[in-house]
């Protein structure tokens, strides 16, 4: 759950550099660093930024996606011996759909069936769109659905001129990436980071993200 935010006593100047380091990807510490604030102060004020942009995103009217869409799952945690991707014991398995083109949109789910989905899937894609997806057996609903799907069997090839969900993959890359820098994230605020990385993608480049986290924040 969101907590709500108080109003900083740092002053302006400094939040805003603040505000400019977290938009730039740089971490707390090094922020921290660079603005000559305590470094707890800066991981609160972090902290806070993504409460605020967790509940901006969620107060958006929602936007219903049409055309060609991709979706896919992947799965978030530390490194650990045994089983990786789909089954891996203690990861965060997250659901993404991607308008090509467009936006993505991310959902955090407590597994990948077709219950989980499908339900999904009807809340943010218009019927008669096109879907794209890899060969998952929990996708194999879709062939009788109200949506075109097309699937690429990735055990075969990555790309088959337009049937391919490498933009919702690079979308995963990037977030990983992202996190990576964080040495691991709890679960509890796992949800904060990984609407941080949708955020990110959907409003880019950073001077966007700049101008648009300072309005949420100084409102």
């Amino acid at each position: 759950m969101v907590s709500v935010r108080r109003r900083s006593r740092l002053s302006t100047s400094i939040q805003n550099e603040l505000i400019k380091y977290f938009c730039a990807g740089v971490t707390a510490r090094s922020a921290a660093q660079l603005t000559g604030v305590n470094r707890n102060t800066a991981i609160l004020f972090y902290h806070k930024l993504r409460e605020v942009i967790f509940t901006e995103l969620a107060a958006e009217t929602p936007e219903i996606f049409s055309g060609e869409i991709e979706v896919d799952e992947s799965y978030f945690g530390g490194h650990r011996k045994g089983k990786r991707g789909r089954g891996a014991a203690g990861k965060v398995a997250v659901f993404g759909l991607l308008k090509r083109k467009g936006r993505v949109h991310v959902v955090i789910i407590p597994n990948a069936s077709t219950q989980t989905l499908l339900p999904i899937i009807r809340r943010k894609v218009k019927p008669d769109s096109i879907v794209y997806t890899d060969c998952f057996r929990s996708y194999d609903v879709l062939d009788v659905s109200e949506f075109h799907h097309l699937r690429i069997n990735h055990s075969k090839l990555f790309a088959e001129q337009s049937n391919h969900i490498n933009g919702i993959e690079n979308f995963w890359n990037q977030a990983k990436r992202h996190l990576r820098a964080y040495n691991g994230i709890s679960k509890q605020h796992f949800h904060l980071f990984i609407k941080e990385c949708e955020w990110r993608f959907n409003y880019r480049p950073v001077a966007n993200l700049n101008k648009t986290l300072h309005k949420w924040w100084f409102k």
